[in-house]
């Protein structure tokens, strides 16, 4: 801190100014921040990643560390204990901080370490949800939403507390960081935050009611190769009975692991599914295209394509066949980058039968079995769920 231009004290230089409230308050706090700590960072040798600018890479021959900032909390990993040892000290030696040893909580995600590799949860989180919502001892639901329901502004009368629906579903948003299986769900009733009403509520107590039922699971991060980047997409088409707009959803794995994952209302009205199909595949690959990046600026560099699964055969011949201009003139110019990637064998967009299509979780209610099979492929369980022995891959 120092003390404003134009009213500096000469006879106290190294006074500031009597802040009437606390920093975290003030607009520009976070962003000098995060200057002041990167500008420090920046001397012992760590450079600020292009694509994650809250993510810091150390690389000085084979000693390798990321740092990963969030306000004024710290996840740092190095490949020698000496290395972390040594940024500890520097950061210590500037920064007024505490040591909380190995990664086991952060933002409210509580990480425990297994044989097969990190299990993360928000069962506290989830547990806080369902007090707020006064349902702690609810009837639980086999999934987070029916296979017919399909919402809209003009359903049932208006709710009688629309604050306590805001509040729930903003905080069950969060919850999605983990629980990937009620993404759909979630997203359905946020769409009609701004008027709810008596049917959106039913919808979101059975969400809470499935959360209840499952309240041990989390995401599971297997020990595993990481030589591959494979995804699956699907789209609704005209799926919003109010916009008629698509709801498209991806899931990218890495590995054997569930890296990213989306389920989302587009902003733009499609007039084919194939044309939807089209759309939900360019998302995942501009994901994807990210992921690549950024896995470059950490030095674990994919050789492989990245692998695009869709249930759609007309998208995926359309991707490689530019003779079918007049069912695609209409489209944006961006969505069609996906076709020089798929020139340049960056990508590669396959087609995958519909029941094994696993994007189907994030765009509509499915049967409970076909949902169990779906979500254990995600990797969300509970804790004393083992990986089965025949998909077990080799340890990077």
């Amino acid at each position: 801190m120092h003390q404003p231009l134009g009213f500096r004290d000469p006879a106290h230089p190294d006074y500031v100014c009597l802040l009437r409230k606390s920093l975290y308050g003030l607009k520009p706090a976070s962003r000098a921040w995060y200057q002041r700590f990167a500008d420090f960072v920046t001397t012992i040798g760590f450079r600020n990643n292009i694509c994650d600018n809250s993510l810091f890479v150390y690389s000085h021959g084979s000693h390798l560390a990321y740092l990963l900032l969030y306000v004024d909390d710290i996840i740092l990993t190095a490949s020698s204990d000496s290395l972390r040892q040594f940024i500890m000290t520097k950061l210590s030696s500037e920064f007024a901080m505490k040591d909380l040893g190995p990664l086991s909580y952060a933002l409210g995600i509580a990480v425990s370490r297994t044989s097969a590799g990190l299990f993360l949860s928000q069962r506290k989180y989830a547990t806080e949800i369902l007090e707020k919502a006064d349902i702690s001892d609810c009837k639980r639901a086999p999934t987070p939403v029916a296979t017919t329901s399909k919402l809209s502004t003009d359903s049932g009368s208006p709710c009688d507390n629309p604050t306590l629906y805001r509040c729930l579903a903003g905080a069950l948003q969060y919850l999605t960081f983990t629980r990937p299986d009620i993404s759909y769900a979630v997203q359905q009733v946020c769409l009609f935050m701004h008027e709810p009403s008596v049917e959106h509520m039913a919808v979101l107590h059975r969400i809470l009611r499935y959360v209840r039922g499952t309240i041990d699971h989390g995401l599971q991060l297997y020990k595993s190769l990481i030589s591959s980047l494979w995804s699956y997409t699907d789209a609704d088409w005209g799926g919003c009975r109010d916009t008629r707009r698509l709801t498209s959803d991806y899931c990218v794995f890495l590995g054997d692991n569930l890296v990213s994952w989306s389920s989302e209302r587009q902003p733009t009205a499609s007039k084919s599914n194939v044309e939807a199909e089209y759309h939900g595949v360019a998302n995942v690959v501009f994901e994807t295209c990210w992921i690549r990046n950024l896995l470059l600026e950490l030095h674990c560099l994919i050789p492989t394509a990245t692998l695009v699964y869709c249930d759609n055969v007309s998208a995926v011949y359309l991707f490689g066949n530019p003779v079918n201009h007049k069912r695609t003139k209409h489209i944006e110019m961006n969505i069609h980058f996906v076709r020089e990637k798929f020139k340049r064998g960056d990508v590669r967009i396959l087609h995958v039968p519909s029941h094994y299509q696993i994007a189907d979780i994030f765009t509509k209610g499915l049967p409970k079995i076909l949902f169990d099979d779906f979500r254990f492929s995600l990797s969300v369980r509970s804790l004393s769920v083992r990986k089965p022995l025949d998909s077990t891959v080799g340890v990077s």
